[in-house]
């Protein structure tokens, strides 16, 4: 565990990380009770430990006795019943290979980070894996749910096992996490998002199902800004296809208008269905990512 939790998750992003998890909301219409779940009438829950009053805070939940006695407003934390879970869903693609650090390797530190922030919260979490396996579609790997923070060394292990290979169908993964949930959690899609498929239709249908889905876009500071110049033959690294392209002015303007609009695509997803996108470049510092997931925000 040692060291794929120094690799993962060094002791500074951990720190970040137990600042961060007590705002982490999960919008799921679980029909759970609790801290990070919708409210159902009559469900039960068990405390769980105090934190500090923010401003927005339900006035219900503040512990009035605790005020009293240390002056200092509290309020109280529940674990449900029922816990939430949160779903990572890993795109194992061959492109997420590609980058310096390789995209893959800033998805797995950040799915480390909101599993770690579940796990903290006494919920559940779950990696799911897209790609990775030569000729299979979907979901191509499900590990088993963990709960809590005797979860976190299975849930790095999880992370850590495969290599990215092949294509990935993420419009197959999120029709199978659709039809393999037992009910809904907060979904996290990451992925450079790279698919030709009706992506943002699967999305749709697992927000309407009730999950509370969260885009996680990860990509090269090359995908962004490219700097190529001349004639290049590119091979496909998901189909082994190759094209034969010069790199002039043009060409580039055609690829900037193109990934534009792809991150508008996503963006615009995500406010329509009150979801949150965050688009993060390998080279920029994670912890700034992680605040803007907390946050729910839409870059």
């Amino acid at each position: 565990m040692a060291g794929a939790t120094s690799t993962l998750l060094d002791p500074g992003f951990v720190r970040e990380l137990e600042a961060l998890r007590r705002r982490l909301e999960i919008r799921a219409r679980s029909g759970a009770a609790g801290e990070h779940a919708s409210r159902r009438r009559g469900g039960s829950a068990e405390f769980q430990e105090h934190r500090h009053y923010e401003p927005g805070d339900d006035l219900r939940r503040v512990d009035w006795l605790a005020f009293a006695r240390t002056g200092a407003p509290v309020v109280k934390l529940f674990r449900a019943e029922e816990d939430v879970v949160v779903r990572l869903l890993l795109d194992a693609s061959a492109s997420l290979d590609f980058g310096d650090p390789p995209k893959i390797e800033v998805a797995r530190r950040l799915a480390a980070a909101f599993g770690y922030m579940a796990l903290a919260g006494s919920q559940r979490a779950q990696v799911l894996v897209a790609g990775a396996q030569q000729g299979t579609t979907g979901v191509s790997r499900r590990s088993s749910s963990r709960r809590g923070r005797g979860g976190l060394a299975g849930l790095l292990k999880d992370l850590g096992r495969d290599s990215p290979s092949g294509r990935a169908d993420l419009t197959r993964a999120i029709d199978d996490v659709i039809a393999q949930s037992p009910r809904p959690g907060m979904l996290v899609v990451l992925s450079d998002f790279f698919d030709p498929g009706p992506v943002t239709s699967a999305l749709a249908r697992a927000a309407t199902s009730g999950h509370d889905v969260a885009l996680v876009q990860i990509v090269d500071r090359g995908e962004i800004e490219p700097k190529l110049e001349g004639d290049y033959e590119l091979e496909d690294a998901e189909t082994g296809s190759t094209v034969s392209i010069t790199m002039d002015a043009s060409a580039i303007d055609a690829y900037v208008l193109r990934f534009a609009g792809l991150v508008e695509e996503l963006r615009a997803w995500a406010r329509r269905h009150g979801a949150s996108y965050v688009r993060v470049a390998t080279d920029e510092p994670l912890e700034g990512a992680v605040r803007r997931f907390v946050a729910r925000t839409v870059d």
